[in-house]
């Protein structure tokens, strides 16, 4: 028997309704906040990678998924979706589009060479945008709060952690305080931290093996090493999340794990530190990459770790609105016109296939949760009249055919 690569994962069922419903909500909400769909390819040239997300990095040097090709070109599987949505910026020359701003967002398959674990997969799906062209403060704030506000709509309560990494200077400002503190103590820390030091001293702060580290408590404090722009940039930020309701925990150790980052950086958590995804500014990144000089900001989640917390919560997620019950010939051939004129109007339906009895339908609808029954037989159908019960309170009434339609819109 073959079966899938380890780490990848096959979506059917109630995980794939899920799944559907959030890339549904996901569409529709950057509908609202004028985010434009753009996709890219699933592998890219591999130096995108390597200097778009950067070589120190922990995703570049273990986790991406290199190969050559046919004609020796050095290719990767995409393990993040800003680099790629740069790239196309530049590529195509968007920054001269007569909308000041491009405003992009992404459904899409990303692929890292990881240890597979609860919500962590190789192959996983994020949904992410993107805003290219502002440095304002309020289009971050935009950012953050519909990020939020998606997770809402999922039935999610997300923890927002924010922090600041400033500008360039501030950061090897930051940098040098961090090294000469941590250098008498680096012994004490994993041997990755102990390359991270000379390499890139702050995704310390965020070692997953090191992050309850005693010492790391004392470090120097990277909101200390900001300029005063950047410390007003940040507090512009905040206090537009304040009047848009948005809470946040300032978080000093916060950095993400990718090079191109540079002041406001997020991250949504749930209640037991799990992140299901996070963000913030990249001003550099695009001139990294040889386009021109362009403030940018964006988000990303991971779908797969929304879908296990949804699990939990939304058990009736997979109702469907109506199990159509036959018997005989004449039955199922009202049947099939009676679920052709529900489905067209947006209900959902399903019936017997199988010549099932009566009995055996009835455990059926049930395990499809239909929230109501449509119980067809010859004497009723010749009266013109359809028997619908509801499956919760068991009331049953006779509604006449040419009004069932209407009938269950109303009641579902």
């Amino acid at each position: 028997m073959i079966i899938k690569p380890k780490g990848c994962y096959d979506l059917s069922k109630f995980d794939a309704k899920i799944y559907l419903n959030i890339e549904q909500i996901v569409h529709s909400y950057m509908n609202v906040y004028n985010y434009k769909y753009i996709r890219t390819p699933v592998f890219e040239n591999s130096e995108l990678f390597k200097r778009g997300v950067g070589e120190t990095t922990d995703i570049v040097q273990k986790e991406t998924y290199d190969f050559t090709d046919r004609s020796g070109r050095s290719l990767t599987l995409r393990p993040e979706g800003t680099a790629s949505v740069v790239r196309s910026y530049i590529e195509n020359k968007d920054y001269a589009d007569i909308r000041p701003i491009s405003k992009y967002y992404y459904i899409g398959t990303m692929y890292r060479y990881e240890r597979p674990g609860q919500g962590r997969n190789r192959e996983f799906t994020q949904f992410g945008v993107e805003a290219l062209g502002s440095d304002d403060p309020l289009i971050d704030a935009e950012i953050i709060s519909l990020s939020v506000n998606i997770l809402k709509e999922l039935g999610l309560d997300p923890v927002v952690k924010i922090n600041n990494l400033g500008g360039k200077e501030d950061r090897e400002n930051y940098k040098k305080a961090l090294v000469k503190y941590l250098k008498p103590h680096i012994n004490d820390f994993c041997s990755d931290c102990q390359k991270r030091i000379k390499t890139n001293p702050l995704r310390i702060l965020d070692c997953k093996i090191d992050d309850k580290n005693e010492i790391l408590k004392k470090a120097p404090n990277v909101l200390d090493y900001q300029s005063k722009e950047s410390q007003a940039r940040f507090k512009d930020v905040l206090q537009y999340l304040d009047y848009l309701d948005v809470d946040y925990e300032i978080d000093s150790n916060l950095v993400r794990g990718l090079d191109y980052y540079d002041y406001m950086v997020y991250e949504l958590q749930v209640d037991n530190g799990l992140a299901l995804g996070g963000g913030g500014r990249y001003n550099n990144l695009v001139k990294t990459l040889d386009g021109p000089d362009t403030p940018a900001v964006g988000f990303a989640c991971g779908i797969e770790r929304i879908i296990n917390l949804i699990k939990e919560k939304a058990k009736d997620f997979s109702n469907i609105d109506v199990f159509i019950m036959a018997i005989n010939k004449e039955e199922k051939m009202k049947a099939n016109i009676i679920m052709q004129d529900l489905r067209l109007n947006g209900i959902s339906v399903e019936t017997d296939y199988l010549n099932k009895g009566l009995k055996s339908q009835f455990k059926d609808a049930d395990k499809y949760n239909a929230k109501n029954l449509i119980i067809l037989n010859s004497e009723d159908l010749k009266k013109g009249l359809i028997n619908v019960k509801d499956n919760i309170t068991k009331e049953e009434v006779k509604v006449p055919e040419d009004e069932i339609v209407d009938y269950i819109l109303g009641i579902i």
